[in-house]
């Protein structure tokens, strides 16, 4: 049906439809980016406004000297390295394992993969406080506490779940008749995975790395437990020195170093994102 032939109530119906769409849209990102941007308003803000009671929306007499406290008395920068080292470590860690184990599942349905994802399903139900002591335990037996290797284990073993789970959707997908054209020009199983399966598992891959990322970077119950040298610690950990012994905030140092912590994440979820698009358009072709 042409557009002249729509009747004008109809038209307006539909041009106020895509308004009210968008009005929801920008609604809902005002609402997510209000706590960044007010994180961000009050890094820049001087003692005396954060001691106002009527505070105002942005700095008056903005500056960095929030920031030059927050280097000044943490050691901020050895944390994000750490931090970094183990996000990065652990999410590539787990992808590498998981991409392979989540082909078979889906290829070969025999009782250890339906074990598998069983193990999937039973491991999301445990929290954290019910497995930290035998943990702890275990990683002291193997000389791995206060260690940066021993929390990558345990954030490898903690993202592999959800790293199978979605990774097994995105190779279900997959069509067989690829794999199996692939095996007729004479590639083997490796070779038909990391020349056809692969390629068309980037949206996957790339949104499983940004997850387990994000989770590693973001961690922080694991990370106090098991690190106690001031060196070791990530991000998350020396965020809570700005916590004093009576229970008071250093407000100012404190939003300025997370905003700091926050960077990490979203330059990683930019580089990723064109990955992203990128692969989804390739899917979609290659379908």
């Amino acid at each position: 049906m042409s557009t002249t032939s729509v009747p004008p109530k109809v038209r307006a119906l539909r041009a106020a439809g895509r308004t009210g769409q968008y009005v929801a849209l920008l609604v809902f990102l005002v609402f997510l980016a209000f706590p960044l941007l007010w994180l961000v308003s009050t890094s820049f803000k001087s003692p005396q406004e954060l001691g106002s009671i009527n505070p105002t929306w942005l700095p008056t007499d903005a500056g960095l000297d929030n920031y030059r406290a927050a280097f000044d008395t943490q050691p901020l920068l050895r944390s994000a390295l750490n931090s970094l080292i183990v996000a990065v470590s652990s999410s590539v860690i787990s992808v590498s394992i998981a991409v392979p184990a989540a082909y078979v599942m889906v290829r070969h349905k025999t009782r250890v993969s339906q074990a598998g994802t069983v193990w999937i399903l039973v491991s999301q139900m445990f929290p954290f406080v019910l497995v930290i002591i035998p943990l702890f335990l275990v990683l002291k037996n193997l000389h791995l506490i206060n260690s940066l290797t021993g929390l990558i284990i345990v954030y490898v073993v903690w993202n592999l779940p959800f790293s199978l789970w979605m990774l097994q959707g995105y190779v279900t997908s997959v069509p067989r008749s690829l794999e199996e054209a692939a095996a007729m020009d004479g590639a083997g199983r490796l070779r038909t995975l990391v020349s056809v399966v692969l390629p068309l598992l980037t949206p996957g891959l790339v949104a499983t790395l940004m997850f387990s990322f994000v989770t590693a970077w973001n961690e922080f119950f694991f990370a106090l437990v098991l690190l106690k040298s001031p060196e070791n610690q990530t991000m998350s950990v020396i965020l809570t020195r700005f916590l004093g012994a009576e229970g008071v905030v250093d407000l100012g140092p404190l939003a300025a170093a997370s905003v700091l912590a926050t960077i990490p994440s979203l330059l990683f979820f930019a580089l990723l994102q064109r990955r992203l698009v990128d692969g989804m358009l390739s899917g979609a072709v290659k379908g």
